[in-house]
């Protein structure tokens, strides 16, 4: 009698065994979960590889999108792309409020850079509650026809009530009257927080001033009333994202924030 005949499982191999097994063993159940879970993992992966780039083109096409919104420039069906190319990205040094060179405006990513800590520093005083801040942040400048300022756009951000708010604040060309703010970016409570997107609550904000004559900040968000040249309504039973865009407004508008390059614009010392 062969040796096949006196060991028929010996004969079958390491894989003749397994397929052999019984299906509802444990060795062979983790065996092929493992498998299953590896496939799918680098199916996943070799899609998040593949669709990069397109999700980059749809997060880039998304922020064009907001600064021709928040400008007033935008309409359903224009060409994005060629839209934004009436504005003039570029990177602010914000402790001096002057422009630099050192980086490429078209790539420069501010979020990045925010984490970067070489290119962010941290808060002390943080009343925007984001923690670090970057050195440098990237404006956008819509030029009129005739080659003149019109309009400047300008990156904010700051923790609402469960959330960084991401979003532009849009200035004309005096560099203190508000023409629009809106927020792209944040987890807010719908029907509260959530309302910073309602176009009657963004359509208080335009002109609004945030100095008054003496250069004093006085932009404000609050319930109630007040001066209404700087005064914009809180968002009704939403107290704790109200304050914060109050907060990171100010902060961005203020001494740590945009003012030294809104004082530069002013005086045409850029």
């Amino acid at each position: 009698m062969s040796e096949q005949e006196l060991n028929p499982q010996e004969a079958k191999g390491p894989l003749g065994r397994f397929l052999a097994a019984s299906p509802d063993g444990t060795v062979k159940t983790i065996v092929i979960a493992a498998v299953l879970c590896l496939f799918c993992s680098m199916v996943v992966a070799l899609a998040a590889v593949n669709l990069r780039p397109v999700q980059e083109a749809n997060k880039l096409r998304d922020k064009q999108v907001n600064i021709l919104q928040v400008a007033g420039l935008y309409e359903p069906g224009i060409d994005v792309n060629e839209a934004f190319q009436a504005f003039e990205p570029r990177v602010v040094d914000l402790a001096t409020g002057k422009f630099t060179d050192a980086f490429d405006a078209a790539t420069f990513d501010d979020r990045a850079a925010a984490s970067d800590p070489e290119l962010s520093i941290a808060l002390d005083a943080d009343p925007a509650g984001i923690g670090r801040q970057g050195k440098y942040a990237t404006v956008y400048l819509l030029k009129d026809d005739a080659g003149n300022l019109d309009k400047v756009i300008l990156p904010i951000y700051g923790y609402g009530l469960w959330s960084t708010l991401y979003g532009f604040i849009a200035l004309e060309e005096n560099g203190n009257d508000i023409f629009g703010l809106q927020f792209y970016e944040h987890a807010e409570t719908p029907g509260l927080g959530a309302e910073v997107d309602n176009p009657r609550w963004k359509a208080l904000w335009n002109g609004k001033q945030l100095r008054d004559e003496s250069g004093e900040l006085k932009i404000t968000v609050a319930k109630g009333t007040g001066d209404p040249r700087f005064h914009v309504d809180a968002l009704a039973g939403a107290t704790l994202t109200s304050r914060g865009v109050d907060n990171l407004v100010r902060f961005w508008m203020g001494e740590t924030g945009f003012a030294p390059f809104l004082e530069n614009l002013k005086a045409g010392e850029l």
